[in-house]
């Protein structure tokens, strides 16, 4: 390990696929464009620039393909400063690739990801001392959905982390274009047990546990170890803390934009009321908060707000009330 890597300590690690996006520049569809603006995204890295821009340490890693595309992620995601000295150009398969458009009103997404770099992680890509000086480890259901060798990865990240007293965050993120119901249950659930802090969506428990009774779910809930907080809620996330079911009402947000990224910014501000000590059901609000901040700004991470941004929001919001 080289002095460089020693010197950036994150208090939070995370990992997995980041891919190039490409989407029409105007209202055109994808077909009828012939401009394609170029970024990037990925729920794990997304994260990480949230928790970045909130005030706190970040690492992410990831394999992304020796190519343009894979060298333009790399550098953007450590301009946003996050670490990435563990992230690895590989020339064995290129950077994966995502498509999308909204026309008229209605958001449509198109994968290349099939036999991409990420998909290509293995449990021997892991690096058990940067993972062990963490405060949390942030994993998610998208990358256990890619492979195999993936599922492996993320299973013994989670016990690098167990062994060495590093919190688990666990969001599930379901992807039914990467695996059905059925697949996706036993590997995710396996997963939440084994978590700290589990994150889902009250749509995905719904599929995941095949009921729309909010009760049974918050039953089936209170099996698990984890906090379990729940985003997707009428107006408000739910904490479910041993059989205690508590609701913390959303933020109203001035103008929809683009909700794609909301669920990573809920993330990364709930991960950083943890990392500065705030109660769960406070660190729950700045979750909401962000979580409304970035639906009112195109694109997967670039309406994720800095620490000062958030600051000046609540207080208009104080002054407001009073």
């Amino acid at each position: 390990m080289t002095d460089g890597k020693q010197m950036f300590q994150p208090e939070v690690v995370t990992f997995g696929e980041t891919m190039a996006l490409l989407m029409p520049d105007g209202s055109k569809g994808i077909e009828y464009t012939s401009l394609l603006e170029k970024s990037f995204g990925g729920a794990e890295s997304n994260v990480a620039i949230g928790i970045s821009r909130l005030g706190h340490r970040a690492g992410w890693f990831g394999r992304l393909g020796e190519d343009p595309l894979g060298r333009m992620i790399l550098k953007r995601i450590r301009g946003e400063g996050v670490d990435v000295s563990r992230a690895e150009l590989t020339p064995e398969a290129p950077t994966g690739l995502i498509l999308r458009e909204n026309v008229a009103g209605k958001s449509s997404v198109y994968y290349y990801r099939k036999h991409s770099a990420a998909s290509r992680m293995k449990p021997e890509h892991l690096d058990e001392s940067y993972i062990r000086q963490a405060s949390i480890l942030h994993v998610t259901g998208i990358t256990p959905a890619l492979s195999e060798s993936c599922r492996e990865t993320v299973a013994e990240a989670i016990a690098i982390a167990r062994r060495n007293g590093v919190k688990v965050c666990f969001d599930p993120n379901l992807r039914l274009k990467l695996w059905d119901v059925e697949q996706a249950r036993e590997v995710l659930f396996t997963f939440a047990q084994e978590a700290d802090y589990f994150l889902p969506g009250l749509d995905e428990l719904k599929l995941l546990y095949g009921t729309e009774d909010f009760d049974r779910i918050v039953e089936e809930l209170g099996r698990l170890q984890a906090v379990s907080i729940v985003k997707g809620g009428e107006d408000e996330t739910y904490i479910v803390e041993q059989g205690d079911v508590r609701a913390i009402p959303y933020f109203k947000a001035e103008r929809i934009v683009d909700t794609v990224g909301a669920g990573d910014g809920f993330c990364a501000g709930f991960i950083a009321g943890l990392l500065k000590s705030y109660s769960l059901d406070e660190a729950v609000r700045l979750g909401n908060l962000i979580g409304s901040m970035v639906i009112q700004m195109e694109g997967d991470w670039e309406g994720i707000p800095t620490w000062d941004q958030v600051q000046a929001t609540l207080n208009r919001v104080a002054h407001v009330e009073r």
